[in-house]
């Protein structure tokens, strides 16, 4: 029966090889602006640093079936391209946002492959065979936390008497890094200009709901 279905598959999908050529975009932000006068209530984003990557992929319906191979449907991000084609990866499992699941009779999947026209999706098997089907799907790009990002933070929590308390997050990837998290404390009699780990901020006004402030200098920018 198998060798049935191999034979079947054989007759409708050549040989294919998936691109590993694709690099995503990198970008630095710094948020808010130097000097802008801003305020956050007790919980917000004061400060934010880092670099975040951007993308490409498909975005395919739920259950979108291509021969034996059913895609959940979502987020499928681009891996490499050629003059045809497009290819994605996927995570492996029933369920959620860019899975992929096989049939019994199916060969392990080894990745996506999509038209540059948007109306044919394949799967590349790791024996470099492609079963495909019209199928179509969208383009999108998406900004993802991946193990190239990096991100510094500082919240606000509240002030009690004249003391403010802020809040340090630190996350690599899409994990917190608990190690690199910390929760200070300033007096604002003694200054209304506070620092951390280069970054300096000076306070407006400051009560237990929310804080008004410009930044001065940012964690690596002057």
């Amino acid at each position: 029966m198998r060798t049935l279905w191999l034979v079947a598959i054989l007759a409708v999908a050549g040989c294919a090889t998936p691109q590993n050529n694709y690099v995503p975009e990198a970008e630095a932000f710094s948020r808010p602006a130097l000097g802008e006068l801003v305020t956050r209530s007790v919980g917000d984003e004061m400060l934010s640093q880092g670099n975040i990557v951007t993308r490409d992929g498909i975005v395919v319906e739920a259950r979108t079936t291509v021969g034996p191979y059913t895609l959940w449907g979502g987020f499928y991000p681009q891996t490499g391209q050629d003059d045809a084609y497009t290819y994605h990866g996927f995570l492996i499992g029933q369920g959620g946002e860019g899975r992929l699941t096989v049939n019994a009779m199916g060969d392990p999947p080894l990745a996506i492959q999509a038209s540059v026209d948007g109306a044919q999706l394949c799967v590349i098997t790791v024996l470099s065979l492609h079963t495909c089907r019209d199928r179509e799907f969208s383009r999108e790009a998406r900004s993802i936390a991946t193990e190239n990002s990096f991100q510094q933070t500082l919240l606000y929590s509240g002030r009690v008497g004249d003391r403010i308390r802020i809040a340090y997050r630190e996350s690599s990837g899409n994990m917190a890094r608990p190690a690199f998290s910390n929760d200070v404390e300033y007096d604002l009699s003694d200054s209304m200009v506070i620092a951390y780990r280069g970054a300096q901020i000076e306070i407006v006004d400051a009560d237990n709901t929310s804080i008004t402030y410009r930044v001065i200098r940012n964690f690596n920018t002057r």
